[in-house]
């Protein structure tokens, strides 16, 4: 099953951990007493939904955003609501997955075309007269 697959049916939710904390975010005196940042955790090495495959090439791809256990640690702070920053955070972590499964293109090397070399080959002659007519001899 492809990672588009399961990000659609929300198979990985389910291995998804919520941690709520006090935000620095929007909020007022309100933002003070609540905890409306959420801190989303995914354990990559413990999970059940995802293959061999799939764990190293996350693990490859998103090193620097893991910690030493292997926890992808999302933070969304952005809203006064504890569900709207949750949705967020989701949103986050299903666009990483997106982003490190995208198969990179792979780059053609070009030649210039006939056109192009010889209007680079006129621009040095013009630039060499030019130089060549500044020489004056003393």
């Amino acid at each position: 099953m492809g990672i588009e697959k399961k990000i659609k049916e929300e198979i990985l939710v389910s291995e998804l951990e919520f941690k709520a904390s006090r935000s620095s975010g929007p909020g007022g005196q309100h933002v003070n007493k609540t905890n409306t940042r959420i801190t989303l955790v995914f354990n990559i090495p413990n999970s059940m939904v995802l293959d061999e495959e799939d764990k190293s090439i996350l693990m490859d791809k998103l090193a620097n955003k893991l910690d030493t256990a292997g926890n992808l640690i999302i933070h969304s702070q952005e809203k006064r609501s504890q569900i709207q920053n949750k949705e967020i955070a989701i949103n986050k972590f299903y666009d990483l997955l997106r982003k490190a499964f995208q198969k990179k293109k792979i780059r053609k090397a070009t030649k210039p075309g006939k056109a192009a070399i010889e209007q680079r080959i006129k621009d040095k002659k013009a630039h060499a007269q030019k130089k060549k007519e500044r020489r004056g001899d003393w």
